[in-house]
């Protein structure tokens, strides 16, 4: 194996190498691009793709043939056709896509070898926290950990997997449709765009069964909340400007935020109600001394797991600096691996109930600890731009 830049991004793909934030071996060269295996699972069939009116449109301002769209051709990831812009985000549904196979086969990364001990230099970076074993989250998954689920995506070369956070909407109280991730599970950073196919699990493998136990599992079985797609994302311009596969490039700002509408609009009930519970997100958590513990939930998928059951990590917080000009991160000690991405880190909020303080981003090879971005301005700033954009529907 090549020598890796220092840190990774916990993300895996299917029969893919995981080291970065854009999912795939990188090298000691700056911008190494990522390269993962393609999937074995097929996309099937497209008859079921449903395109709202709204994206038509903006698939037609970008030159995209919606009966080619429909034939496959979101496929097609030649760079100059690669969607980047913030404003240029669409995902059209296509039914059926993500079947239990699809989703099973879309986590199985390799580690790459990385330095975890960073930010020395910084002053403001704490001692590399020990490791804590995750703990497999208590099944079924609906009772532990109701908002927790995994997210489903297609890049160029294969399609992936992360872990997400149902959460609340203050313009839809009790009726969230917003789901909190990584922004490297919905955007490549610097040098792609955004995913396809973008898709949200909640509770899935809800009793908790292992890869080889839910094979040939029905789509209920795996999915007993639904499908859900994302019909809107948003992640930070910092992301997109400067995030990278290898290094921890952008890390700091490594935050998106997902509206979701069910696969087959076969209810009307929204993802809150849907699956009983949401957490609220605190965008001014407390300094890193005053948090006295904080619970990383995810699907890791990079031996020993094997990326269909949900685990978790306990620990007291400390500092990681990557650069002097950009926020210092939250770090734990865990040993979740790839998969993890995206997966919510839960403390008391400011009324002392527990509250998404932030997302698990960055993590070394040797899965000894985790790092998540603290949630200012930015993260809020996006927040409320999708519930404002949702706000009257």
């Amino acid at each position: 194996m090549r020598p890796m830049r220092p840190v990774t991004a916990v993300l895996c793909a299917a029969a893919l190498a995981l080291t970065a934030s854009a999912c795939g071996p990188g090298d000691d060269e700056a911008g190494g691009d990522a390269k993962p295996t393609v999937s074995a699972g097929s996309p099937g069939g497209t008859d079921g793709i449903q395109i709202p009116d709204r994206l038509k449109e903006k698939l037609k301002e970008r030159g995209f043939d919606l009966d080619k769209w429909k034939g496959g051709e979101w496929k097609n990831w030649k760079k100059e056709d690669w969607l980047r812009e913030a404003e240029d985000y669409v995902n059209p549904i296509i039914e059926d896509l993500w079947d239990p196979d699809r989703m099973r086969d879309a986590q199985k990364p390799e580690r790459p070898g990385a330095d975890p001990d960073l930010g020395k230099d910084h002053g403001v970076t704490d001692p590399t926290p020990a490791p804590v074993t995750a703990k497999a989250a208590a099944a079924p998954y609906h009772k532990s950990v109701p908002e927790s689920g995994k997210v489903f995506f297609d890049g160029p070369e294969g399609s992936m997997v992360c872990s997400a956070t149902v959460v609340k909407d203050p313009a839809h109280p009790g009726k969230s449709n917003m789901v909190w991730t990584a922004g490297h599970c919905v955007h490549a950073g610097a040098k792609g765009g955004w995913y396809r196919n973008i898709a949200f699990v909640p509770s899935y493998n809800n009793a908790g069964k292992s890869a080889a136990q839910i094979k040939g599992a029905s789509r209920e079985q795996v999915a007993p909340y639904g499908v859900w797609w994302s019909d809107w994302a948003q992640t930070s311009n910092q992301w997109i400007a400067t995030g990278g596969p290898v290094g921890g490039a952008g890390a700091p700002y490594d935050f998106a935020v997902l509206h979701v509408t069910p696969e087959k609009g076969t209810t009307a009930k929204s993802l809150e109600e849907t699956v009983g519970s949401a957490l609220p997100v605190e965008f001014n958590a407390q300094a890193v001394p005053k948090i006295t513990k904080m619970t990383a939930t995810g699907y890791p998928a990079a031996a020993p797991f094997d990326g269909q059951r949900a685990f978790q990590c306990n620990d007291k917080p400390g500092r990681l600096s990557l650069n002097q000009n950009d926020p210092v991160m939250y770090r734990i000690g865990c040993t979740m691996t790839g998969g993890s991405s995206g997966g919510g880190w839960v403390a008391a909020g400011a009324d002392g109930k527990p509250a998404l303080v932030s997302n698990t981003s960055i993590g070394p090879a040797k899965a000894s600890w985790l790092a998540g971005p603290r949630l200012g301005p930015e993260a809020k700033g996006i927040f409320d731009a999708v519930s404002k954009k949702f706000a009257k529907q």
